[in-house]
């Protein structure tokens, strides 16, 4: 085998790994395994479906995050008002029109994109911190006008679905499966997405101005065209998020309009890995996965017979979650892509002498 094609091989190779993992999540609904501790049940069941589909919705949105921070390096606190104008928008379309479900998404798309510019515009005059602070007061200001618009938003209690417009085989958990295979489908298509944008060329201008926005600037390029692109294209594909997440759970809270959704985002990214998109997918489902099942532990009698000086913290999910989180940072630099790079390149040091020019190549 010639260098060309182990280097072909070798790139292909988490393209011939993903596909596997799609196939056998994909399969999951149709088959009667068990992960005792980790899912609440068999993998055909409604509540272990809900759950991975929730799991798969917020790597989704990571992804989109990863976007903005990963790819253009921009910390923004505001991203969760475009999931909110996404799952709310859908919400209020199937309530107070006739619209059927596709032209209604369509609708809220296209809503998501004008907002999007319009606040990207906006937020882009500044840089670093001021940009994150920008951002922060329109998510502030999404939060309030959701919760003090009960007529239109209906307020505290949140908004609930909808389905008069909604084709049956996505109502009810007795459908919870076709919902779940919705999320897989999102979330393959996202991922395509955003490794086109960072394959094209604005991806390529985008992350030369994170590295050295000056330097762009003289060769004639245009760093706020290319980062506005960036901000509409996450924009838009958290609304999509957002749909989804309310035919999911048949409806939506103020608490996704909080910056505190935001910064889980964030968490998430950095928990898999700043600049990773496999890292920000893997940093979702196992972020959402022990968010979900540490609830459980926490209140379980393993717990409950600790003494009060360990049973008190961790009774509190977002105490282990933070510990973790903390360790992460700090033992593991790069987050869990960073130690799969490791991992890998120490092995690559192991292998024979006549396979090492694979690994100089890349």
């Amino acid at each position: 085998m010639t260098l060309i094609d182990r280097i072909r091989t070798a790139r292909a190779t988490p393209w011939v790994i993903g596909g596997a993992l799609i196939l056998v999540f994909a399969l999951l609904p149709v088959l009667n395994l068990s992960l005792p501790g980790v899912l609440p049940g068999a993998t055909y069941t409604p509540g272990t479906l809900q759950l991975l589909a929730f799991a798969m919705v917020f790597a989704t949105l990571a992804l989109s995050y990863h976007l903005l921070f990963g790819v253009a390096g921009l910390l923004s606190f505001g991203h969760a008002l475009y999931f909110a104008v996404g799952a709310y928008g859908l919400g209020i379309v199937l309530r107070d029109t006739q619209l059927a479900l596709v032209p209604a998404m369509g609708v809220v798309l296209l809503g998501a994109v004008v907002l999007a510019a319009a606040l990207g515009a906006l937020s882009l005059r500044v840089t670093g911190i001021a940009f994150a602070m920008v951002t922060l007061a329109f998510a502030q200001a999404g939060s309030v006008l959701v919760r003090r618009n009960a007529a239109i938003t209906n307020g505290e209690e949140g908004l609930p679905l909808e389905v008069a417009n909604i084709p049956s085989e996505l109502v009810g958990v007795i459908n919870t499966r076709n919902l779940y295979w919705i999320a897989l489908g999102m979330l393959v298509v996202v991922f395509l997405i955003v490794t086109w944008f960072e394959r094209s060329r604005a991806g390529h201008v985008v992350v030369a101005a994170r590295e050295n926005d000056l330097r762009v600037r003289v060769l004639g390029m245009t760093p706020f065209s290319v980062r506005l692109i960036t901000v509409v294209l996450a924009g838009t594909l958290a609304a999509l998020v957002g749909m989804v997440y309310l035919l999911l759970q048949s409806g939506v809270t103020p608490a996704v309009t909080t910056p505190d959704f935001t910064l889980t985002l964030l968490v998430i990214v950095v928990l898999g890995g700043v600049g990773s998109r496999w890292g920000a997918v893997v940093g979702g489902l196992i972020y959402t996965l022990l968010d979900q099942r540490l609830t459980a532990l926490s209140r379980s009698e393993a717990i409950a017979d600790l003494p009060d000086v360990l049973r008190i913290p961790l009774s509190e999910p977002l105490f282990i979650l933070g510990t973790l989180f903390i360790l992460v940072v700090v033992l593991l630099p790069g987050g869990l892509a960073g130690l799969a790079r490791r991992a890998t390149a120490r092995l690559a040091r192991r292998r024979p002498e006549s396979e090492r020019p694979l690994e100089e190549a890349r």
